[in-house]
Parts: C-alpha cells; sequence; structure tokens
C-alpha cells in the first residue's frame, strides 16, 4: 500500500541533508514528500555522498590517469536524480530556483506529469 500523506521537508543538498523543520537550519530546497518518497530522496543523497568522496579520493591519487576509471559519472548521475525528485516534489519557489539552474531538463519533466 502507498503511502500518501504528504508533509514538508527541508531539503539541504550542500549537507546531504533531508530536514523535517526548517527552524534554525540551513536549507535550499522545500518539497512535500510522503515516508516511501523521502526514502527514496534519502538514498539519493547517500549515493551522491558516497560518489563525492569517491571523485575527491580520486583526484588526490596523482598518478591515476582521469579518463581511467572516473567516478564522475556516478556523481553527476545522482545529482540529476536529486534533482529531478526536488523539482518533482518541491514548492513554486524550489521549482523555479532549480528551472533556473537549468540542470535538470524542466519541460521534459512538466510533459511527464501532464
Amino acid at each position: 500500500m502507498m503511502e500518501s500523506t504528504q508533509n514538508a521537508y527541508y531539503i539541504d543538498i550542500e549537507n546531504g541533508t533531508i530536514l523535517d523543520t526548517a527552524d534554525g537550519h540551513d536549507w535550499q530546497f522545500k518539497v512535500y514528500a510522503n515516508g516511501e518518497q523521502i526514502a527514496e530522496l534519502n538514498r539519493y543523497m547517500r549515493q551522491n555522498y558516497d560518489a563525492d568522496l569517491k571523485t575527491y579520493v580520486r583526484a588526490h591519487v596523482p598518478f591515476m590517469e582521469y579518463h581511467k576509471k572516473s567516478q564522475n559519472p556516478e556523481y553527476d548521475y545522482t545529482m540529476v536524480k536529486l534533482y529531478e525528485m526536488i523539482y518533482k516534489f518541491g514548492d513554486e519557489e524550489s521549482r523555479q530556483h532549480i528551472n533556473k539552474m537549468g540542470i535538470i531538463d524542466t519541460n521534459k519533466m512538466d510533459k511527464e506529469t501532464e
């Protein structure tokens, strides 16, 4: 059974956190989602964090050539998925901000939800 109750959550991309209250916290995006949707968003946050660590480590190995076994596609993929989900569940301000960023094809996403 799919959970339908949606609550407000506050997303801090920089710190990789999902908050259930905005009080006293820095955040960039507000979304309305149910528990299953937030769990999925949280999975992408963790995957993005892991991919970011891999790119950091890779960048500090001087003898490894960049074009060999790059972790960047994994990081890019999870970042796009995060922004797609935030756009999908975000409030109007969040959606406008993501649209201005140009990181995802918001026109395509809007057509998918029509």
